[in-house]
């Protein structure tokens, strides 16, 4: 269980089925528009062991990392899964693809 689709997570959340949500993005990125109810842990401070340990404590909860485009999320997913997130997956195409495919109004810098 690596990538999830926009159309997918989109689908999940307005089921009320959302998984826990990551967004990996910069406190800038997150001040223009970010998701509902999502968590917010920039990707720089993943080498902090007080976030490792809280991603630690995730397990095999299924744990969905946002970025921009994916790229960032990406190696958040898979830095993750190094520390035994077993269901941890990326956001395919990011907020680009949220913009693109979801809401045409999200604003994304």
């Amino acid at each position: 269980m690596e990538d999830i689709s926009v159309q997918e997570l989109n689908d999940r959340i307005a089921k009320g089925d959302a998984p826990l949500m990551i967004d990996v993005r910069e406190p800038h990125e997150w001040n223009t528009q970010a998701l509902d109810g999502v968590e917010k842990v920039s990707l720089g401070r993943f080498g902090d062991p007080d976030v490792q340990m809280q991603m630690r404590g995730y397990g095999d909860k299924e744990v969905v990392f946002i970025c921009r485009s994916g790229g960032r999320s990406g190696r958040a997913a898979a830095f993750a899964r190094q520390l035994g997130l077993t269901n941890a997956r990326n956001l395919t195409g990011g907020m680009l693809a949220w913009k693109e495919y979801i809401d045409p109004t999200f604003d994304v810098v």
